[in-house]
């Protein structure tokens, strides 16, 4: 009995497959097709249907926006870069020179120059001097050049004087003078240069053809400093 209802199970599984399927159609037998031919009898024309473009008031859709590069941006707005523009600067500059340079500026167009002002440290010198005269200036130059001990005028007011060396910390300086000590030099020490200061730096952002010539009101202003350009 067993095997019996084992047989009549699959045969109800492959007639109900067949049926499902649509393959006992020709007998009668099939399931009820599951369309709606009436839609296609209801259309009008449907060969002449055309997809046309949104008319003047419809709104059409907003693509996503991206970012317009700046050179296309100046185009657009009819500002065009200055291919011969440069940044030139030039500097340091003590307080004193920088109110000379505002003075010079002042006739330059607005926004074209900035005074930068930025931490001066202070400077120290290996200094042998001052010297009564001349001749005693130069003997110590003769006695210098006989231990090959490197020398330069020391400048300003610590004229007349020798300097054997320039150093950003004093530290360094006397780490220098212990140094010429070993090598026979005594009249030396270490004096402090210049103080820690504030110093400005004149910068001019884009430089063009136009502005080049009016760069000479500055030239006694610049107290021999040379144009650089920015890096």
């Amino acid at each position: 009995m067993l095997r019996l209802a084992v047989i009549l199970l699959l045969l109800a599984n492959a007639g109900y497959r067949a049926w499902s399927q649509g393959l006992l159609r020709p007998w009668g037998l099939a399931p009820e097709a599951q369309t709606e031919p009436q839609r296609m009898h209801q259309q009008i024309r449907p060969e002449t249907l055309q997809i046309l473009p949104p008319g003047p008031g419809t709104t059409a859709p907003t693509p996503t926006a991206q970012p317009v590069a700046a050179s296309t941006a100046s185009t657009a707005s009819g500002q065009t870069p200055d291919a011969s523009a440069e940044c030139l600067r030039a500097g340091v500059f003590d307080e004193q020179q920088a109110d000379a340079l505002r003075t010079a500026a002042a006739g330059l167009p607005s926004g074209s120059w900035t005074l930068e002002p930025s931490l001066m440290p202070g400077r120290w010198m290996v200094y042998m001097g001052r010297f009564d005269d001349q001749d005693a200036l130069d003997k110590k130059r003769t006695e210098l050049r006989a231990r090959k001990v490197d020398f330069d005028r020391a400048g300003g007011p610590w004229e007349p004087g020798l300097s054997l060396g320039r150093f950003s910390s004093e530290e360094a300086a006397r780490r220098e003078l212990q140094n010429l000590s070993s090598k026979g030099v005594r009249s030396a020490r270490v004096i402090r240069e210049r103080p820690e200061s504030i110093g400005y730096t004149l910068r001019l952002p884009a430089v063009t053809d136009a502005l080049r010539p009016q760069l000479a009101a500055l030239r006694s202003a610049l107290a021999g400093k040379t144009w650089r350009n920015c890096d």
